[in-house]
């Protein structure tokens, strides 16, 4: 039921919904009950309040000499009309209670059961409260303003539910005379928090059912992009390097399917890399093979005559060695790139190697008749690198100004300064790469001059791994170019800290 991603979010966000709604439910419940039995009390308390207020007016008229006494009875009767209104205004029963316990008047006496009116009739056919504890002294003495939820000590204890009882003194001339009681059920208070609480419920489930709706939308925004992701990662698995996704959104899941297409993108690169790499090598590897076979295969059935055996092993032992380079070359280079290489750093002096690398290329450089020019920062600067890979990049940079350039050209080599690092500098004027090659001469087999013939030497990696090395230092290298002007390579490498603090 959970396996796809749409139903878990639908079920964690309605989940979610559920818990809120049924955490707020629950406390509205519980706080909507206090609040309206708060409510009432302060409804009962108003009414008697009014109905002491009319009893004190009553009392006044009839202590007062003025008033003739056939109007006592009218007054009366008006005054137990007024209490009936209010009893009824408020659904509650109002007794007017004496001192002693007496009822003197109950107004709406229809809202009591018969078995509390049973109770409140004594043995003598007057209404009185049966326990003294219900007219007790809080009240009747203290003046205090009583609340009691309950059967009242008893007294309603038949009617099987539960009563809010308020006891309000009744003070005339700053004396206790009696008080006013005010009787309401428990259920009907409780009814109007049902009422609402219905309400609530009502609106909970219109709002659910949105939710879910919305949830429903929501999820398929989210999952449908993300189908559309995983369905284009399966052909990208298969091959299909073409696929691209059409995603617009700003939100994580285009930016997702940006770096989606841009991963495709570049393992489109990375196999047509691979593919031109295996192309290159099959041709790299072919060619001397062939030559090699051809040459043995003429030896072997006379085809090349004696005399000039020789000269045809000195050739096929030449392309033995290129193929060894070639192969070394490959294994080194797939072990820079695979971080398998491992570097020793030592402190060394850097114008010491290049002048052991100019002498190890020094057969060529005399062959060619070329001018060497060396201009160091120090007799002695002192970097921080591995050793044997520098002294190979400073190869590869030497053979490659060598092999470019012409017959009686120069090769000028700096070091300088900067900051905390020294810059080489290996500059030619030979024949200069044309500005739209340079950003290809670090691939591998790449050749910028094309009308040259096969280099019979080279395995066409030396710049690839030139390029690994300094990167694996942490490095920089640039190349600087004009055709017919010549070439400058650039690379950086870490001043040692011994002869950074001497200089």
């Amino acid at each position: 039921m959970f396996k796809n991603l749409y139903s878990k979010i639908a079920v964690f966000f309605i989940a979610i919904l559920l818990i809120i709604t049924a955490i707020t439910g629950g406390m509205l419940y519980f706080f909507l009950g206090d609040f309206v039995t708060e409510e009432k009390e302060i409804a009962l308390i108003n009414a008697g309040d009014n109905v002491n207020w009319l009893l004190k007016n009553y009392t006044d008229y009839i202590n007062n000499p003025l008033t003739p006494e056939f109007l006592h009875v009218l007054f009366l009767n008006n005054l137990y009309e007024n209490i009936e209104l209010i009893s009824k205004d408020i659904e509650a029963s109002i007794w007017i209670v004496s001192k002693e316990g007496d009822i003197i008047a109950i107004a709406n006496e229809s809202y009591l059961d018969k078995s509390v009116m049973r109770k409140l009739m004594n043995d003598s056919g007057k209404l009185r409260l049966p326990d003294e504890r219900q007219y007790g002294k809080k009240v009747m003495q203290d003046g205090q303003v009583i609340k009691e939820i309950g059967d009242f000590y008893g007294l309603f204890k038949d009617t099987g539910i539960s009563w809010l009882t308020i006891e309000i003194p009744h003070i005339y001339n700053d004396k206790i005379h009696g008080a006013v009681y005010l009787a309401k059920r428990t259920p009907e208070i409780n009814r109007a928090r049902l009422t609402v609480f219905k309400f609530y419920i009502i609106s909970i489930g219109i709002a659910v059912v949105i939710s879910i709706l919305f949830v429903y939308i929501f999820s398929l925004r989210i999952t449908k992009p993300l189908k559309l992701i995983n369905n284009a990662a399966k052909q990208i698995a298969n091959g299909e390097f073409t696929k691209r996704l059409d995603i617009k959104s700003e939100d994580e899941i285009g930016q997702l399917a940006n770096s989606f297409n841009n991963m495709a993108s570049a393992l489109e690169s990375l196999e047509e890399m691979r593919r031109g790499f295996i192309a290159n090598v099959s041709h790299e590897l072919r060619t001397p093979m062939t030559s090699i076979n051809g040459f043995i295969e003429g030896i072997l059935d006379g085809t090349i005559p004696q005399e000039k055996q020789k000269e045809y092993l000195s050739i096929v032992s030449d392309e033995t060695k290129r193929l060894s380079r070639l192969t070394n070359d490959l294994l080194d280079l797939a072990r820079m790139e695979s971080g398998e290489l491992k570097l020793t750093f030592v402190s060394f002096d850097i114008n010491e190697l290049i002048r052991r690398c100019i002498i190890k290329l020094e057969n060529l450089i005399i062959k060619k008749n070329i001018e060497i020019e060396a201009n160091f920062y120090e007799e002695a600067t002192i970097v921080y690198a591995d050793k044997d890979s520098i002294e190979r990049v400073l190869l590869n940079l030497l053979h490659n100004a060598i092999k470019f350039i012409h017959d009686g050209g120069q090769i000028k080599i700096e070091t300088a300064k900067l900051k905390a690092k020294v810059l080489i500098s290996v500059e030619d004027n030979g024949t200069g790469i044309d500005s739209e090659e340079i950003a290809f001469i670090w691939d591998r087999f790449y050749k910028s001059d094309k009308s040259r013939s096969k280099d019979k030497m080279g395995t066409r990696l030396g710049l690839a791994i030139v390029k690994n090395i300094i990167n694996e230092h942490g490095q920089e290298i640039s190349v600087e170019s004009e055709v017919g002007k010549g070439t400058v390579f650039s690379f950086s490498l870490k001043l040692s800290k011994e002869f950074e603090n001497d200089i």
